[in-house]
């Protein structure tokens, strides 16, 4: 036996080539098979089941030469013996998972050890599978087999999770590049109309006017759209570090209701309570655009013909909830979690309805976890809904 292991370690692991390329396989590389077991006998049968599937093999006769050949040369999987002198395949395993550029690669533990504790212990090392000597051909080919396709479909999987990664990183930064150059003459609108609504001297009809305004509002609502998926973008690559200072959240609401009364339009948006100090360590400027997307939102959906929004601040234990309640036509329990995802909208958009990117609610989310807050909503189809948000108390309020 003792001239066969030196045969095994000599040859590096080309003692057992496979007769060809496996059919229908010509243009990809032949997997390759590590072989690890200490009984010359053994590894040659193993090494006649594995060349007979067309496969690569590479025997060694103990674990140190195993974590050698593998560190060498990663191979596509491993059959693993576990009774043998010096380390023993469960220590073997371990150590292949440690390994960030071995830990993939599946483990096929192959002993006569039948014990549940043992295949148990094999498990937990990290094993893919466990077969009993004495084995049969069929059932080793047929594992074996198993687990390669196993590990070229996750392979496949992950390069495709990769091409997606970069593609939607591609679509992010140009997305990114566009809408900051928006700003500009998104700004310069701005002015223009404002000094056209202002001015004194203007002789402008009144329906004039009113085109004016309506000209505003939908800027302002492209403004709000710009500012959303810019920050939406820095507070994902945690670019953007809130700047906290104690603020009245109750001065925020009226501020942000006062602001977006105009695109109302026969909606009753109403604040309560009016007069409630509830402070709050928050970026004033994160927490408004908080208020600005969840009521702008709320806007949207409420129907115009006795539309309802409703903004109530209130203390609860260790801080305070804000919510933005509306009577449109609410949103199913399935589609809860998606509408904070990015780009996540349900439904259809309706005529005149007020457009959307599908960006305010994650960024809401993201800024008020910032915060160390929460967020959700409670909602059921045709009976409006509820968006809420709460915000942790000061350390110096929080425990009484």
């Amino acid at each position: 036996m003792g001239n066969d292991k030196e045969l095994a370690v000599r040859d590096g692991g080309e003692s057992c080539k496979p007769e060809g390329l496996r059919a229908g396989s010509a243009q990809q590389p032949v997997p390759t098979v590590l072989i690890v077991d200490d009984t010359a006998a053994n590894l040659t049968l193993l090494c006649e089941i594995i060349k007979r599937q067309g496969y690569h093999a590479r025997p060694v006769t103990s674990g140190a030469l195993a974590l050698q050949a593998a560190s060498a040369s990663p191979p596509e999987l491993i059959l693993l013996d576990i009774a043998m002198p010096g380390m023993n395949g469960f220590e073997v395993c371990e150590r292949l998972k440690a390994d960030p550029v071995l830990k993939e690669i599946p483990v096929i533990f192959i002993s006569a050890l039948t014990d549940v504790e043992d295949k148990v212990r094999a498990f937990t090392a990290g094993g893919v599978d466990y077969i009993t000597k004495p084995f049969r051909f069929e059932e080793v080919q047929t594992r074996v087999t198993t687990h390669l396709e196993l590990r070229r479909q996750r392979r496949e999987l992950q390069a495709s999770n990769d091409r997606l990664f970069k593609l939607e990183l591609l679509r992010d930064n140009l997305v990114h590049m566009l809408v900051h150059d928006l700003r500009t003459p998104l700004a310069v609108q701005l002015g223009f109309l404002g000094f056209l609504k202002k001015d004194p001297a203007s002789t402008l009809t009144p329906q004039q006017k009113d085109q004016i305004e309506e000209t505003l509002n939908a800027v302002k609502r492209m403004v709000l759209m710009v500012n959303a998926m810019l920050d939406l973008s820095k507070l994902e690559a945690t670019k953007m570090i809130p700047q906290l200072l104690l603020c009245d959240l109750g001065i925020i609401a009226q501020e942000v209701v006062a602001e977006l009364s105009s695109l109302a339009k026969g909606r009753n948006l109403v604040l309560r309570p009016q007069s409630l100090e509830l402070h709050a360590l928050v970026d004033r400027g994160l927490i408004s655009r908080v208020f600005q997307n969840l009521i702008a939102n709320a806007l949207r959906f409420a129907p115009e013909d006795n539309g309802q929004v409703e903004v109530e601040l209130d203390r609860v234990d260790q801080g305070v909830r804000i919510q933005v309640k509306d009577n449109g036509r609410g949103i199913s329990s399935a589609h809860h979690a998606v509408i904070f995802e990015k780009f996540g909208q349900v439904g259809e958009k309706k005529p005149r309805e007020m457009p959307s990117t599908g960006l305010g609610l994650p960024f809401c989310k993201l800024a008020v976890e910032a915060h160390g807050g929460r967020i959700g909503v409670e909602s059921v189809v045709g009976k409006g809904s509820t968006f809420w948000f709460v915000l942790p108390d000061p350390p110096a309020l929080q425990g009484g």
